[in-house]
C-alpha cells in the first residue's frame, strides 16, 4: 500500500496513519492491531482535547462492544495487514498537524503504546466516557452511541490534575 500518492486531507485516517508509521519507527513487542489503533485514536482526541484545547480530528467516536472507535477509520483499515504492513509513508503528509498536536499523539504512542489491544479495551470500558456513552446497555449488545466530547475533555481532566500528566 503505497500512501505517497495523494495527499490525505481526512484527520481522523492521518491520525490513524500516524500510529502506523510510528509502529513503524518505533515498534512495540505488544505491535498494532485494529483494536488498539481505535484505542490510540481514542486516547489521542480526549488528551487533546484536554491539553491542546481542541479537537485532533472532527469525527464523532462511537461506544462499541470493544470499546471506543471511529466508524470511518475502522471501515478503511479493517482489512489492513497490521502483522506485516506493506506500506510506505510520505511524513510530509503528517505537516497537516501541528507540532503540539504531534507531540501530543507521540506521548499518547509512547504511554499507550506499550499495552495490546485488549488491555486498552479493559482500560477504555472501566474509564467514565465509555460508561456514559453506553448507558444501561449490556455490555455484549452492539451500540453506535456517541461518547460526548465534554465528557472525555472533563474526564481526562480531572486525571490531568490528578497526575499532571498522562502515565
Amino acid at each position: 500500500m503505497n500512501l505517497t500518492d495523494k495527499p490525505i486531507k481526512d484527520r481522523a485516517i492521518l491520525v490513524a496513519q500516524y500510529f502506523i508509521w510510528k509502529s513503524k519507527i518505533d515498534p512495540k513487542e505488544t505491535g498494532l492491531g485494529k483494536l488498539k489503533l481505535q484505542k490510540l485514536l481514542y486516547y489521542a482526541q480526549a488528551w487533546n482535547l484536554v491539553l491542546n484545547k481542541e479537537k485532533l480530528f472532527e469525527d464523532e467516536i462511537e461506544a462499541w462492544v470493544q470499546g471506543p472507535a471511529v466508524p470511518k477509520v475502522y471501515r478503511a483499515f479493517k482489512n489492513f495487514n497490521f502483522e506485516n504492513p506493506d506500506i510506505e509513508f510520505n511524513e510530509e503528509q503528517f505537516d497537516i498537524f501541528s507540532d503540539k498536536e504531534r507531540q501530543l499523539m507521540d506521548e499518547v504512542w509512547r504511554v499507550y503504546g506499550k499495552f495490546d489491544g485488549s488491555y486498552l479495551v479493559t482500560l477504555t470500558h472501566n474509564e467514565l466516557p465509555w460508561q456514559k456513552a453506553r448507558g444501561n446497555m449490556d455490555e455484549t449488545k452492539p451500540s453506535q452511541n456517541i461518547i460526548s466530547t465534554d465528557d472525555m475533555r472533563q474526564y481526562y481532566a480531572k486525571i490531568a490534575t490528578a497526575q499532571e500528566t498522562p502515565k
